[in-house]
């Protein structure tokens, strides 16, 4: 399950279901992704710097909802090279 080319932009959503929150399919992709696919590059926690092997681009985990528990669901955002490296100190 590779990105795709056009692909910059990966937001999961939150639902409940039955009383239990449940996020949906971009959910299980971004966690597949940063699991089985992506390379970690630097940083963690809150905001962790990846890398698809394929093309080279850097993607960015976030949970920019931080005001909800957890931080929110996730965030997986293609970070452009000059960007990846001056915010995360990379060569």
């Amino acid at each position: 399950m590779k990105l795709e080319p056009e692909e910059t932009d990966l937001q999961c959503e939150w639902e409940i279901v039955d009383g239990k929150v449940v996020g949906n399919a971009v959910c299980n992709r971004i966690d597949h992704l940063i699991s089985h696919y992506l390379l970690k590059v630097a940083g963690g926690g809150w905001e962790t710097l990846y890398q698809d092997p394929y093309d080279k681009r850097y993607w960015e985990l976030t949970y920019p909802q931080g005001e909800m528990h957890g931080g929110g669901p996730p965030r997986l955002r293609h970070l452009p090279t000059a960007e990846a490296k001056a915010k995360y100190h990379i060569i």
